[in-house]
């Protein structure tokens, strides 16, 4: 038997693709340390430049404190700006 559309929406279908947590959310970390330059080095690319949430896989909230965690270490010359 062949479901309707309406069907799947009914029974909660979001999309064929199932939603998972960001990295930083599995574990439970609530703060992104900037000295935790091993973590920080794989959100940036080669050059030196922050990945997008859809690349790196983080939710919007965790993308936020990496971003910021990232430029602090920028300016503590932990993580250069350029490569």
């Amino acid at each position: 038997m062949i479901k309707k559309e309406n069907d799947r929406k009914k029974a909660g279908f979001v999309g064929t693709r199932e939603q998972t947590q960001c990295r930083f959310c599995r574990r439970g970390i609530n703060y992104i340390d900037y000295k935790d330059i091993g973590t920080l080095q794989k959100l940036l690319t080669n050059r030196g430049k922050i990945y997008s949430r859809k690349r790196s896989g983080n939710c919007a909230g965790c993308q936020r404190k990496a971003k910021n965690a990232i430029k602090r270490a920028r300016y503590m010359a932990l993580l250069p700006y350029t490569a």
